[in-house]
């Protein structure tokens, strides 16, 4: 009986060693694809930044003690490239970057793909339809789900005049900018019927180019909803299966932020 007793022991533990090294092997050969742009003089910010992303040399090379030594400054607008919305940024008194909470930056995601009508249409506006039109091929949107749409204007950037519509910079670009957005309707809805975590898409702004109000953002921030903006590689990513982690730099009383946002394929 003690034979038996100590053969199942062994068993199992062989069993459980077994298991944790497959997991690892799991572990480690989980897909990550970085949604990134990198930040450097090739960054697109809103035509009428005063300044784009500097990035200046303290040191650099072999210091008198025989090794090599660099150390950099930067400065950079809180929205461009790829970043973060704050709630604050659209609705007084709520969330700033600091105060986002992890659990609305890290989750299961989805992708929205509606590239083939924004790129026919360059004011494209992502419709409840659409999000529809994604429930009745992959299944009802779960509650506390970020939500990336995948408009086809990544493949753009950094080009200006292809990805905003227009090369001008200033405030006269402003009524000249062209490019897809989430309406108004399809916000709210995403808001009363899923609770989103996060929203994001591959353009400047949650708002098509030609909006005066931004009442996406209005809607989505007020809901403490927190907004991904100019999102990379989003072809690279199945339309679910996803699991997303964002974490902008933590400014405090923050707008928005620089973004480091990366997925894993389950």
């Amino acid at each position: 009986m003690k034979v038996i007793n100590r053969f199942s022991m062994f068993f199992l533990l062989a069993v459980f060693i077994s298991a944790c090294g497959n997991k690892a092997l799991v572990e480690k050969e989980k897909k990550w694809i970085d949604l990134t742009y990198s930040f450097d003089s090739s960054t697109l910010y809103w035509p009428n930044n005063l300044c784009g992303f500097v990035h200046k040399t303290e040191a650099e090379g072999i210091t008198p003690g025989g090794f090599y030594y660099s150390s950099y400054s930067f400065c950079t607008p809180e929205h461009g490239g790829t970043h973060l919305d704050a709630p604050v940024h659209f609705a007084k008194d709520h969330l700033s970057v600091d105060a986002v909470p992890l659990t609305s930056l890290t989750g299961k995601a989805i992708v929205v793909d509606v590239s083939a009508k924004a790129l026919k249409n360059r004011d494209y506006l992502v419709s409840v339809d659409d999000l529809n039109a994604w429930e009745k091929v992959n299944g009802i949107i779960a509650d506390s789900t970020i939500i990336l749409f995948r408009t086809g204007y990544g493949q753009y950037y950094p080009n200006r005049e292809k990805y905003f519509g227009s090369p001008l910079t200033g405030v006269e670009a402003i009524p000249q900018l062209h490019f897809p957005g989430i309406s108004a309707e399809a916000a709210q809805w995403l808001v009363d019927n899923h609770k989103a975590k996060a929203i994001g898409l591959d353009t400047p702004s949650l708002d098509y180019g030609q909006s005066t109000d931004f009442k996406t953002h209005q809607i989505l921030l007020g809901a403490n909803i927190p907004g991904f903006e100019n999102v990379a590689h989003l072809d690279a990513l199945p339309l679910k299966g996803i699991y997303v982690v964002a974490l902008p730099m933590k400014i405090g009383k923050g707008s928005g932020a620089p973004l480091r946002i990366i997925a894993n394929i389950e």
